[in-house]
């Protein structure tokens, strides 16, 4: 066995997973051992743009992967069919979320999700087929976007509008992108690479006008000047069942209001004096936008077992979403 290095996950499939090191050498690894520390109960323990420490088998182009280092920034998002929290990608410097104006239909929530999934990480917002006419309550939901801080760009992958400004955010950084089936992430990224890495492309299913997934996993691509992290297209999307408010920090316009509600740890929801609630019901806050992230709330309490979420009368005494089982066993009691 070789000394211990460190190398970055380019992708991984079946447990198996490609590292390259710091000259750009290629290996094909698993986990020593049945799991990482680090991964304890997580549903994928390493994903493509993870660090790594491993340590080659001398003469075979394989590698045992020993430790995976502390993450910078990471996408998560929740897993129906594992239960869990999934991490998609990690250790990016921006994650852009590549929407389209039709085939699939512009959705701003799905937007708003993607933000809410993206965590020490700014996030740049596309939307290709820009060459098709939006509706006009579309245009003024995407031009929301530019208004709370966050970079927007129009582009046409089929026609090359709008790739030179994509390449200039790209440049010199590590970029996950993230879209819906159909929306034309694919055809942006083989053009972004000047057609020296083709990454499959997929049609529209004309009777659900939703795209059909050709990425299967994430996998890192390398550009002149830089990196990018091709993630599989979705349907849907659901935030990572974690703190709620990380949620609420992913919607900037309810800064200026928050320190006015009444309650610490105020989630926006029903608690007497919100507010953000009264700035929503004002239109001082744009009410699809206020609704989306209500939607996301409820997701998690969806999600909690039946004796976690607390009666929404009391969470204002509390800066947090929920009772220990104890707790709510001695309210039963009351």
């Amino acid at each position: 066995m070789g000394e211990a290095v460190e190398g970055t996950v380019t992708r991984g499939i079946n447990n198996i997973y490609t590292v390259i090191d710091s000259d750009g050498t290629a290996y094909l690894c698993r986990i020593k051992g049945k799991q990482l520390v680090q991964a304890a109960g997580e549903y994928n323990p390493i994903v493509a743009g993870d660090r790594v420490l491993f340590q080659p088998v001398e003469g075979s182009g394989e590698a045992l992967i020993l430790e995976r280092l502390e993450r910078t920034s990471f996408f998560a998002r929740w897993n129906e069919k594992g239960q869990r929290n999934q991490i998609v990608a990690a250790n990016m410097d921006i994650v852009v979320c590549v929407s389209s104006v039709a085939s699939p239909p512009f959705r701003p929530r799905f937007i708003d999700r993607v933000i809410a999934c993206s965590r020490n990480v700014e996030t740049v917002i596309i939307l290709n087929k820009c060459d098709i006419a939006q509706k006009d309550a579309e245009a003024e939901r995407f031009a929301l976007f530019s208004e709370l801080g966050y970079r927007t760009i129009r582009v046409s992958a089929a026609q090359g509008e709008g790739l030179d400004e994509v390449r200039g955010i790209c440049h010199g950084k590590t970029v996950a992108f993230i879209g819906q089936s159909g929306v034309g992430k694919s055809t942006l990224i083989n053009a972004l690479l000047d057609g020296t890495v083709v990454q499959r492309t997929g049609g529209i299913s004309r009777k659900f006008d939703r795209g059909r997934h050709t990425t299967n996993y994430a996998t890192m691509l390398f550009g002149k000047d830089f990196t990018l992290i091709d993630t599989p297209g979705v349907r849907e999307i659901s935030v990572p069942h974690d703190d709620p408010h990380a949620i609420e920090a992913s919607f900037p316009e309810f800064a200026s209001y928050r320190v006015r509600c009444q309650f610490e740890g105020c989630l926006h929801d029903e608690e007497p004096g919100c507010a953000v609630r009264d700035a929503a019901d004002a239109g001082l806050i744009h009410e699809d936008r206020y609704e989306s992230y209500l939607r996301m709330l409820a997701s998690l309490e969806e999600r909690a077992p039946s004796w976690a979420v607390r009666p929404r009368a009391q969470r204002n005494r509390y800066a947090d979403d929920t009772w220990d089982k104890e707790e709510w066993d001695a309210h039963e009691d009351a």
